[in-house]
């Protein structure tokens, strides 16, 4: 798949939680030979050797975070609005 240069480094991933889907931010970055992705609403994340693999795996990571985390903590994550932007600065 290749990715537009107008939509890197970030995805939306859709997870389904207890039969509705959330629709989450995916930030997927390179590190070194592979991609780390993150969702910064629930600060979960997860690595693959492609950004297709990256994506897949942090959604099924997300999923296990729904099905396995206390309600407290997720209660505690979700909810917090993320914004994310591009910004140019001065270097040198």
């Amino acid at each position: 798949m290749v990715v537009p240069r107008w939509i890197r480094p970030w995805f939306c991933v859709c997870v389904c939680v207890d039969s509705m889907n959330k629709r989450l931010t995916a930030i997927i970055q390179r590190e070194g030979n592979g991609y780390v992705a993150l969702c910064p609403e629930l600060d979960v994340a997860s690595q693959g050797d492609t950004i297709e693999s990256a994506r897949e795996n942090l959604r099924e990571a997300l999923e296990l975070f729904f099905e396995c985390a206390p309600p407290e903590e997720v209660e505690k994550r979700v909810g917090g609005e993320v914004f994310v932007t591009q910004l140019e600065v001065s270097v040198g």
